[in-house]
């Protein structure tokens, strides 16, 4: 699976789950920071730096989806691969 076909099914995952992924550009002491999980009131939100690479996009959107119990959640294997994957990476 390349980069935007993953990047693709994050997004969809995402949406899946009700968190919704803004894609904004950061300047100033934002500027150092690629994006992340952020929760206002009772929404969530994956705030990515539009500026970032599609790797930095796709891990930054896979680190927050990570948080979530995503067992009861049909994911298409080669994702959920990739899921298990990068958490192992980071471990």
């Amino acid at each position: 699976m390349d980069d935007i076909a993953i990047l693709d099914h994050l997004e969809a995952l995402a949406n899946t789950l009700g968190i919704e992924i803004r894609y904004e550009y950061l300047d100033g002491e934002t500027a150092f920071h690629s994006g992340g999980l952020c929760r206002v009131r009772d929404k969530y939100f994956v705030i990515v730096n539009e500026t970032a690479s599609k790797g930095e996009k796709i891990q930054i959107i896979a680190r927050a989806l990570r948080r979530f119990d995503l067992s009861q959640i049909f994911i298409k294997p080669a994702l959920r691969d990739f899921l298990e994957e990068t958490v192992e990476e980071n471990e």
